[in-house]
């Protein structure tokens, strides 16, 4: 089989990766990839949201089936698109790709079909936002999400009535995220912990991914800017089998439920963004596609071959197929450019990647380009390094001692991803717990 995978981040060169693995797969494409992909599969200069080219080759190379791994050509239609062609592509439909591509459609499939979230208000005028704002007590925390798709940084928290009400002021009237905050969402806040879950759908029945958790923020212990995600680990403690039920009964089958009512034409990987309100989880937002870095950690764990899920997605026979995972733990650490999610410079030659010899750590490129025989800065997440072990401990020792072999100008991690499971594990232990 040929198969044609879009994107150009870390996301897509472990999804490319996965496919690599596959006895079933003859040639694999990224269009347009990475310095990574173009070890593993054949890079086309192609933008992701150039539909007429993008079906041009698929036709012109006999490509069996598309994946879609960015959320942009998503909500652009891409899969009505190849599918009015008459072309097999793993994806949700545009309509679909509402449940990411707005939070205000998002809040209102939640609403209509009692999945818990947090309580909000909707707004498209800014007199009136603002209005709402001044009935706000002083010092109480809310959260502002733009409503459209911000690359990950159209979620603020605000730490009182004047911090919202400039945050208002940027997105509505300064435009910082450009038409992606024209409208936007005013929710309470939750102060839990945040969980990860990716399921695998035909629209009809699911399975889910082991639960994992993203580390946001720029910095170390959770400060400075949001940022598209600085590392991931996978399976999470607190995620036990109970939570996991919760979850699929609350949440995903809800999800699926309005799926089929609405009659969404969603073919291909649901992310569920949980926060934890007690202990009772609630939906932070839906993703329409792999989210990114979880996807780096998770997806070394996949032990059923990815064709086969892909295959049995597109036929919508997801229900007879097992999709089995490996009982290990695996973490993974970003790279970044000094100055990311700011403005940074690029251009720098990545030295040391020839040192990392160990079987249990792959080097997923996301910024990354190769000129002259040399892979050099592209982006503001450069790299993502996974390691996998028996034991979260092992995992987080294994990834550092790696993230050490590799440098580049200017380069910028943090080194405490999967610190806080660690901590959980340890205080749960001393409790009399065992995990």
């Amino acid at each position: 089989m040929r198969v044609l995978v879009v994107g150009s981040g870390g996301r897509e060169h472990a999804i490319c990766q996965q496919f690599s693995k596959s006895f079933k797969i003859k040639k694999i494409y990224c269009a347009p990839g990475n310095g990574g992909t173009s070890q593993i599969a054949e890079n086309i200069s192609i933008s992701v949201n150039d539909f007429d080219k993008l079906t041009d080759f698929v036709r012109g190379n006999k490509i069996d089936f598309t994946f879609v791994g960015p959320e942009v050509p998503l909500s652009l239609g891409i899969v009505d698109y190849f599918e009015a062609e008459g072309l097999k592509i793993v994806g949700p439909s545009k309509d679909a790709a509402r449940l990411e591509s707005s939070k205000i459609y998002s809040k209102e499939f939640m609403q209509k079909y009692d999945i818990p979230t947090a309580q909000y208000k909707s707004f498209t005028n800014i007199d009136n936002a603002l209005a709402f704002l001044e009935n706000l007590e002083e010092n109480k925390k809310i959260v502002i999400k733009a409503d459209g798709l911000a690359a990950g940084k159209g979620v603020y928290i605000c730490n009182g009535k004047e911090d919202a009400k400039n945050v208002v002021e940027q997105m509505m009237s300064d435009k910082v995220l450009g038409n992606a905050g024209a409208s936007i969402i005013i929710e309470e806040y939750i102060g839990g912990p945040e969980l990860s879950y990716l399921v695998f759908t035909d629209g009809i029945s699911y399975s889910m991914m082991p639960a994992s958790q993203d580390h946001k923020r720029i910095n170390d212990d959770d400060k400075g800017p949001n940022t598209g995600g600085m590392g991931a680990y996978t399976p999470v403690p607190l995620a036990t089998d109970e939570l996991n039920k919760k979850v699929a009964s609350d949440i995903v089958c809800k999800v699926i439920y309005g799926i089929k009512a609405e009659k969404l034409d969603y073919k291909g990987v649901l992310y569920v963004g949980i926060i934890m309100n007690g202990s009772s989880p609630y939906v932070l937002e839906f993703n329409c596609r792999f989210g990114d870095p979880e996807t780096q950690a998770i997806l070394p764990l996949l032990d059923t071959d990815l064709t086969d899920i892909c295959g049995a997605i597109l036929d919508k026979k997801l229900t007879n197929l097992k999709i089995n995972w490996k009982k290990e733990f695996s973490i993974c650490v970003v790279l970044a450019s000094g100055g990311y999610p700011g403005s940074f410079k690029k251009g720098f030659e990545i030295k040391g990647l020839e040192n990392i010899k160990d079987k249990d750590t792959i080097v997923f490129h996301a910024g990354t380009k190769l000129e002259n025989g040399k892979f050099v800065t592209f982006g503001g997440r450069v790299l993502s390094i996974t390691s996998t072990a028996s034991d979260i401990r092992s995992a987080i020792d294994k990834v550092y001692s790696n993230v050490k072999l590799v440098h580049f100008e200017n380069m910028h991690y943090r080194k405490d991803i999967g610190k806080s499971c660690l901590h959980n594990i340890i205080k749960r232990t001393l409790n009399g717990k065992q995990d």
